[in-house]
């Protein structure tokens, strides 16, 4: 059984480039696979390997400056899922694309899962769904403002026009996947003058995990960046699958349509395929299949938890098919 770490901080770090190099070492030492990502405002990434190489590399984090209380999400994996290991330097660990923002030291205020409730019932709160609109599509909470945006870099075009319907006395709560996103968007929010702003510590998956679902304010299911593709209530798997060409989410009633060719196409990919393209998915899937019937993991099936996984740009999402589609 393989452990699976998903983690991210945003901590100050003066000379991130100084840290790359010890930290590929040991991974590599440990025999750690996976992606870490080093920015002046912090580390984000997920690794896999036995569970004292995970701990090695989690203590060596936790030293790095301002790291000792970094946020890690454990999984585990019948199979390697990824076939290397890389330590990257980025300007961003979580691309806004907005320059000088400091979550570290600048972000809104954390709300505990245990008092979510409370502070998005008062009627002077906004809730603002920061995740992608292919995250939103299949779950939000009840009454979250959707952006529409489709990558997160979009997100501060979007506010600039939003905040002018925000009237004074008003709070702002954002909220996303993990809990990276949305403290981000709270630090710039801070940057442009808006003080009173809050995000979900620990983001919707400790909120599914903690709050019992029937005081629940989340609808629909949670879609997350690994081989569960959607989470309900205690993290119990959802019902969505995700299309292998185009990566976006699938309901029950999108794997019924006559669109679905399982690894090959969905609803929304159909129309950007070619057919030597879909020739390839289709050799992929028959690679899937032998793997399964073996009793073997095949890579493609064996995927955890990624930085901020997307769908491929060659994708273009109808408008809604029929009435499909929207979640984080």
């Amino acid at each position: 059984m393989i452990t699976v770490a998903a983690l991210y901080r945003f901590a100050t770090f003066d000379a991130p480039a100084a840290f790359q190099q010890p930290l590929l070492a040991l991974c590599n030492d440990q025999r750690i696979k996976g992606t870490l990502l080093l920015a002046h405002e912090g580390i984000n990434g997920t690794i896999a390997g036995s569970g004292e190489g995970v701990e090695a590399v989690i203590a060596h984090i936790r030293k790095l400056p301002g790291c000792d209380k970094i946020d890690v999400k454990y999984a585990t994996a019948d199979a390697m899922p990824f076939l290397r290991m890389k330590v990257r330097l980025r300007k961003e660990i979580v691309t806004l694309g907005v320059p000088g923002i400091d979550p570290a030291h600048h972000a809104g205020t954390y709300v505990k899962p245990k008092d979510w409730n409370a502070l998005i019932a008062d009627p002077k709160t906004i809730l603002i769904d920061t995740r992608n609109d292919y995250e939103v599509k299949i779950g939000t909470f009840e009454g979250a403002v959707d952006p529409k945006t489709t990558n997160f870099s979009d997100f501060p075009a979007w506010f600039e026009n939003f905040r002018e319907t925000i009237t004074a006395g008003a709070k702002v709560a954002m909220f996303c996947t993990g809990g990276i996103r949305c403290e981000k968007s709270t630090a710039y929010l801070k940057s442009v003058g808006v003080e009173e702003v809050f995000h979900l510590e620990g983001g919707i998956l400790k909120y599914l995990e903690t709050v019992p679902e029937e005081e629940s304010r989340w609808q629909g299911e949670c879609f997350v960046f690994d081989q569960r593709v959607s989470v309900k209530h205690g993290l119990a798997r959802g019902e969505h699958l995700e299309c292998h060409a185009c990566r976006l989410p699938l309901s029950r009633k999108e794997q019924a349509s006559p669109d679905y060719i399982e690894g090959v196409q969905c609803p929304y990919c159909v129309v950007n395929r070619s057919d030597d393209q879909r020739e390839r998915y289709a050799e992929r899937q028959r690679q899937v299949d032998l793997a399964e019937q073996r009793g073997a993991a095949h890579l493609g099936r064996a995927g955890v938890e990624v930085l901020e996984k997307k769908p491929s740009a060659a994708t273009k999402k109808p408008d809604r098919i029929g009435s499909l589609p929207s979640t984080s």
